[in-house]
């Protein structure tokens, strides 16, 4: 390395603070930059800084979109070129190529095919509820296609691009130069309408990202109408006249109306969408469904292939065979879908076809099946983050929205009576020169004739300005004609009488008020269309398969594998095993229960006692109903009913009590529950029924035996370690715990010659043994071995 790149770096003696910790902040506050202009600064605050300004780049120049006209910069500058390119609605289309030239030319000095790939978005009718660019060629398709190279397409303008462009030359906005100083270009763009609701945005920058679906123009247009009207309105007043997204593929949004509110309120949340579909009727009493909209991000292709890996799954990496889950919802899928298919084309964008089975089977099911495992139905995020009006990124709602493009309006159209009354007053100062040249001709051509300096001349003779006299010696000779006069009178008039309007308007904020809503209103009724997004609450398609209540014995073995048997009662003795395989745990429950496993890392899985499969096999490894972690097994099942309370505590003497529900779970990775050290071992865990008297009863290997109050014991909904529950010798472990109801305690223990017996203790016999959480319990006097409850 040379010695030049060192040279920016030397070591400082600023020393280091105790409460700045770490290797990291230690180098960063030794290490000083040294600047251009010479001066040293620590290299932690330097690279901060600059850390700083990138992430400010990133959020203002590429990422987030301004409130004002809802646009990125590289899209005002694509608008703008294809603007100065003079690409109006009406113009013949240009090559894409001569456009992503002139954006990168003369405003955009990035990449080109990001810049095409941002003008492709703008024209995409399945991207863009109104799309502001008309592309002529292959633009993509809502299937993934990518649009043909920019040398192949063409572009121009659509009329509702005439919203953020039609004033930009009436200075209503400000320019700046561009990146090299040798054009101009806008700061913003002077919308009409709130074009950030209108087509939303999408961006992620660095710390932050937004996610804003488009709206109905005619809706977004009554809002703000109404808040100009009422500057009082609150968001849930909004959403009067803002019935929610209006996507450009349609769809249905099957949100209610208060999950709605609450996304434009907080200005973040998260709605259902669902495809929208009809059932046509066949010959012969046969029928199909047949999907015609789809929701936002969501395409045919997709949904394909999602039923394609529904109906031929492949095994997963580092399983060997498909999972329980996976076999069972091909089973589930082919037993009601016969066939689909994509007949989506010119004359219909979406159209997907699905055919039953059975033309007897329920055409809701079927929907509801297809809903509950594809992107027939997803989830459509709001997060309203946006450079506001101060400049400053931010999160907005509804509400926010709006009142500040209101307040951008405002400035705008005031800019523009300004600029128009400018234009005015100038153009009357012209034309009462010349109608005053029209009543002295003949002297005006005189001193012209004669005069070394006629300007000067000019205006020392009729009293003109500076400005009058060089439009005077300008004017052609046919404007000096008669019928020119007649013409001069009546823009005069009509300039005086726009005057007073402009004047009117500037003066008067009634007046102003009045003039915007007319003009938001007379935008409404030129580019207002129907509502495409149906928004109808209903509840999310869940897929649920039958199951016959009977009862099921459920067994685990040592290695792992899980079976079932119909009915109680079985004789376990009789079951067989794999070779170096015994049974671990059984437990009986009935097939509609859930059961939750133990793992020995403390994670608890839950699976439903159905799916486990029946027969005289030895069963499946519980891997494949469950995502067991690396060097974990299960070691514990329970089967219990919702609303149940259980006792969990472990071989140290920690424990807790809590609710069945809370051990269960959707993940098939399960949850981490039990926080277990790797000496420690979970006990026998077991359900309970809390009552005023219940005690927490707890017995050690060394045969102590402790009772203490339940009202002591601790409730964990979200697990944990507890609270120590038996103060135990060195040597001694928790044996095993319970929960009694304070008048009887039965112990179970073995016995002389190995029989299992029991212990039956009485409140009177207890007695003796009850005292308060973690103290040392007595020894129990019959003689045992292995006890426990």
């Amino acid at each position: 390395m040379s010695d030049d790149l060192l040279d920016p770096v030397e070591m400082s003696a600023t020393p280091l603070k105790p409460n700045q910790g770490g290797a990291a902040r230690f180098i960063a506050t030794q290490v000083s930059a040294v600047p251009d202009d010479g001066e040293s600064v620590q290299l932690g605050l330097y690279a901060e800084k600059s850390y700083l300004e990138y992430a400010m780049s990133v959020v203002k120049s590429r990422a987030l979109p301004q409130i004002e006209d809802g646009q990125k910069p590289v899209q005002r500058r694509i608008l703008y070129a294809m603007h100065e390119l003079g690409l109006m609605a009406t113009a013949k289309p240009m090559k894409s190529a001569r456009i992503v030239g002139d954006v990168l030319g003369k405003y955009h000095p990035h990449g080109d095919q990001s810049a095409y790939d941002a003008l492709v978005r703008i024209a995409q009718d399945f991207s863009l509820r109104y799309p502001l660019i008309d592309g002529h060629g292959n633009f993509g398709s809502r299937d993934g296609d990518g649009a043909a190279a920019y040398r192949y397409t063409e572009a121009r303008l659509t009329p509702v691009a005439d919203l953020l462009l039609g004033e930009l030359d009436k200075g209503t906005t400000d320019f700046t130069p561009n990146y090299d100083g040798a054009f101009q270009e806008p700061v913003l763009l002077p919308a009409r309408l709130p074009m950030l609701l209108l087509n939303g945005a999408s961006g992620i920058a660095v710390g932050m990202a937004t996610e804003m679906p488009s709206h109905n123009l005619g809706e977004v247009a009554d809002a703000s109408i109404a808040l100009i009207r009422n500057p009082k309105l609150s968001t849930a007043e909004l959403l009067t006249y803002i019935q929610g997204p209006d996507l450009p593929g349609g769809g249905q949004i099957i949100s209610s109306h208060k999950d709605i509110a609450s996304a434009y309120e907080n200005g973040r949340g998260s709605l259902k969408v669902r495809a929208r579909w009809e059932k046509e009727d066949l010959a012969r009493g046969q029928w199909q469904m047949v999907v015609t909209e789809l929701p936002q991000g969501t395409s045919s292709q997709k949904v394909l292939e999602e039923i394609e890996e529904l109906t031929n799954p492949k095994v997963k990496k580092g399983k060997k065979a498909l999972s329980q889950d996976q076999v069972q919802t091909k089973q589930l899928i082919l037993s009601v879908l016969d066939r689909v298919r994509d007949e989506s084309g010119k004359d219909k964008s979406v159209r997907l076809v699905f055919e039953p089975k059975s033309s007897r089977q329920s055409s809701d099911d079927l929907m509801n099946l297809l809903l509950a495992h594809t992107s027939l139905e997803s989830s459509l995020s709001i997060n309203i983050v946006t450079i506001g009006r101060d400049g400053r990124p931010g999160q907005k709602t509804l509400r926010d929205l709006i009142a500040e493009w209101i307040d951008f309006r405002f400035v705008t159209v005031t800019r523009r009576c300004q600029h128009r009354l400018g234009q005015v007053d100038d153009r009357i100062h012209i034309l009462e020169g010349r109608l005053l040249v029209l009543l002295n001709i003949d002297e005006v051509i005189r001193i012209i004739r004669h005069s070394d300096e006629p300007k000067s001349a000019l205006m020392a003779a009729f009293l003109l300005s500076e400005r009058q006299a060089e439009d005077i010696l300008e004017i052609r000779l046919r404007q000096l004609a008669r019928l020119e006069g007649i013409k001069i009178e009546q823009e005069l008039s009509a300039l005086r009488a726009e005057k007073t309007e402009l004047e009117n308007l500037l003066a008067n904020p009634a007046a102003m008020q009045k003039q915007i809503i007319k003009e938001i209103e007379a935008d409404k009724k030129k580019y207002a269309d129907p509502r495409r997004t149906l928004i109808e609450h209903a509840e999310r398609a869940v897929a649920e398969v039958a199951v016959v209540d009977e009862p099921v014995t459920i067994i685990l073995s040592e290695k792992g594998w899980l079976r079932a048997r119909q009915g109680h009662g079985l004789d376990l003795q009789s079951l067989s095993f794999k070779d170096g395989d015994s049974q671990l745990a059984a437990i009986e429950c009935r097939t509609i229960d859930q059961i939750a496993l133990f793992g020995s890392d403390g994670r608890v899985y839950s699976i439903q006692a159905s799916v486990v499969p029946g027969g005289r096999g030895d069963g499946v490894p519980v891997t494949t109903l469950v995502d067991l972690v690396a060097k974990t097994r299960i070691t514990q099942m329970l089967a219990a009913k919702l609303g149940d309370w259980v006792v969990l505590a472990n071989s140290s003497g920690y424990g807790f009590s809590c609710l069945f529900d809370n051990l269960l779970s959707r993940q098939k990775a399960g949850k981490a529950f039990l926080t277990l050290e790797e000496s420690e071992t979970l006990l026998r865990v077991s359900t309970f029924v809390p009552r005023e008297t219940s005690l927490v009863a707890c017995l050690s290997t060394a045969g102590k035996l402790h009772l203490f109050a339940y009202s002591e014991f601790k409730q964990l909904t979200g697990g944990g370690r507890g609270v120590i529950t038996m103060a135990l010798d060195p040597k001694d472990q928790l044996n095993a715990i319970t929960i009694c109801d304070g008048l009887t305690l039965t112990i179970n223990y073995t016995g002389r010659g190995g029989k299992a017996q029991e212990w039956i203790l009485n409140e009177n016999e207890m007695a003796p043994y009850i005292g308060k959480r973690a103290k040392k319990g007595k020894p129990i006097s019959t003689a045992f071995k292995l006890p426990g409850f």
